[in-house]
């Protein structure tokens, strides 16, 4: 039986069916669950919620009017003596750790630092996949020095590590792809303003969204070709087959569990495994659905070159059905309309590589103009903040290469980093 109740009329051992409204309005990426934890339980009393819904059958039911009074009291004086508890443990237990500052710094000050840590995370990705591939367990506590080294590179500017990351190799796809989504996954939560617990979640759950395809067969992981439908279907196992791997992981959490088996679900209900739909798909499913597409189709991949990040972006906010509007939105407010590395046209007919994104305006980055539509030929290269500049230059559309015959993208925008 549902019921809609008030947040204060909330205990624990409840299940909470639905929390109606926008889910911005609370921390709590899942759709139901059973409210276990004291911390949940303030959550939501002191949240921005008018009502829940919860289910009488799965967990216990609001208290009759005459006790709710006392239950209020004594649930107070609980949280109090908990607080204290936990206060004098987390000082037993901790040394004071000195606050890290993250300090803004721009694409190029960050590229050094972005590009050691993808060519260490890369390794330990290596290491991790393989060692699933040949049936030994993942030890997730691998994975969280990486996930603390790109959260920290993301705060500091996350159009550098997302940017490099996008020029990866063919042969190592795979293992770089999960780079990259799991630093997508982690700027996408930061604009979505979700606690730093969560934001790790993502994290992790971005870096072993894909675990699954070490269970798929090499030569069908790295044709070239086109494939066959059986070659297909190999491929939509990786879901499930990640999802069994990440089960018999110690400390995994929730959330990694759920976007492996979840982030090729849409939805319109037409994806896999399970053909979900839209209320039925977690928040960090919706959110790797969104990453793991953005850099795969922005990927050199070995049937495939890789498409423009901005031309990316417009193709993905035209495809209805396949994302969640509200995070393909903050995710596009995260990445940038044009994104770190998009070739844009300008209203002055130059052709241009986007540097950097401004912070207060998605539509006035650092470009590095270098060709003109005008003469058709390479211009002295000049690199214009539109954000500071007076100049009355702006950006009119996304620019496709292919249509001016331009250089190597990548060597306009800057030195390829080898990672």
């Amino acid at each position: 039986m549902f019921k809609r109740i008030a947040p204060d009329q909330l205990r624990l051992g409840m299940y909470i069916q639905e929390i109606p409204g926008p889910w911005m309005n609370h921390p709590f990426w899942r759709g139901s669950f059973k409210l276990e934890k004291r911390e949940d339980l303030e959550i939501l009393r002191h949240g921005n919620i008018e009502k829940i819904v919860i289910c009488t059958t799965k967990g216990v039911d609001v208290l009759p009017e005459e006790e709710k009074e006392v239950a209020t009291t004594t649930t107070v004086a609980a949280t109090s003596d908990s607080k204290q508890e936990k206060e004098a443990e987390t000082a037993a237990e901790t040394k004071p750790v000195p606050a890290k500052l993250n300090i803004k710094v721009s694409v190029e000050q960050e590229r050094v630092t972005a590009s050691r840590i993808l060519t260490s995370s890369k390794q330990a990705i290596m290491t991790m996949f393989n060692e699933s591939r040949m049936g030994k367990a993942v030890d997730v506590k691998q994975a969280l020095p990486i996930v603390q080294e790109i959260t920290a590179s993301v705060s500091r500017n996350s159009g550098a590590l997302i940017s490099l990351a996008r020029l990866k190799n063919t042969d190592d796809y795979t293992y770089m792809h999960s780079v990259a989504v799991c630093a997508l996954m982690i700027a996408l939560a930061h604009k979505l303003g979700l606690s730093p617990e969560h934001t790790r979640q993502a994290g992790v759950a971005g870096l072993l969204h894909d675990i699954g395809k070490m269970a798929v067969p090499s030569d069908i992981l790295n044709k070239p070709g086109k494939l066959t439908d059986d070659e297909f279907t190999s491929i939509k196992k990786h879901t499930v087959a990640g999802h069994e791997i990440l089960r018999n992981v110690n400390g995994i959490s929730e959330a990694a569990l759920d976007v492996s088996l979840h982030h090729h679900e849409k939805i319109d209900g037409s994806g896999y495994p399970f053909n979900l739909r839209g209320g039925q798909i977690s928040l960090f499913a919706k959110m790797g659905a969104v990453c793991d597409v953005y850099d795969a189709i922005t990927s050199d991949r070995p049937y495939k070159p890789g498409w423009e990040p901005g031309h990316s972006i417009k193709r993905m906010a035209s495809n209805e059905g396949h994302f969640d509007e509200i995070i393909l939105e903050a995710f596009i407010k995260s990445v940038g309309i044009f994104p770190t590395g998009s070739c844009v046209l300008m209203m002055s007919g130059k052709i241009g590589i986007v540097l950097d994104q401004h912070p207060g305006s998605l539509l006035t980055p650092k470009v590095k103009t270098f060709f003109s539509t005008r003469t058709m030929a390479p211009i002295p290269i000049e690199i214009i903040d539109l954000a500071a500049s007076r100049t009355s230059d702006k950006i009119v559309s996304h620019a496709d290469p292919s249509k001016y015959k331009l250089p190597n993208l990548d060597a306009v925008w800057g030195p390829r980093v080898a990672f």
